[in-house]
């Protein structure tokens, strides 16, 4: 089993958030600019939390005026073919003239879909990791204890001749 989410409430309210701008616009399409307020407030939201949305719900938002991209509403889409088998989706926000260029692979999958990028199962809390250490890390060599260092001292034992002033006094 994974992981608890960190900020689930961050989310959730993020989640209400989009849903809200949706409605807005479904029920009334002329007031965009509450849908923009909706979704402008999720984007502050999700920023100052240092949280990744899911890139369906960046598709569907304007990066310049920050209002939800619904072809034939607030967008208009059209296909456009590059060097003659790639196929992109040509979004344009109708409020400031911004466009995106969507991939139009049905083979394609985004890295955070694919079984490689998902973390491997959680050790159980009594397994207890085994860590191998090889000589080339450890500064001392394979037969002394890396440990047993001491800051200031050189690796025979001997004091280094800088010295590491006292911080416990300061001078003002």
């Amino acid at each position: 089993m994974g992981q608890p989410l960190k900020d689930k409430d961050a989310y959730q309210r993020l989640n209400f958030l989009y849903q809200a701008a949706h409605c807005v616009v479904s029920q009334n399409p002329e007031n965009v600019e509450l849908a923009r307020f909706y979704t402008f407030t999720q984007r502050t939201i999700a920023r100052r939390l240092v949280l990744r949305q899911d890139p369906s719900v960046k598709r569907t938002l304007c990066k310049k005026c920050y209002s939800l991209l619904i072809p034939g509403v607030t967008a208009t889409a059209r296909q456009k073919k590059k060097k003659r088998k790639t196929c992109f989706t040509m979004v344009k926000c109708l409020s400031c003239g911004q466009s995106k260029t969507l991939l139009n692979n049905p083979d394609y999958s985004l890295w955070s879909d694919r079984p490689e990028a998902q973390m491997e199962q959680q050790q159980e809390p009594g397994d207890t990791p085994c860590v191998v250490l090889h000589s080339c890390f450890l500064e001392d060599g394979p037969d002394d204890s890396a440990k047993t260092k001491t800051k200031g001292t050189k690796p025979d034992g001997s004091q280094s001749s800088k010295s590491i002033p006292d911080q416990s006094t300061t001078s003002t």
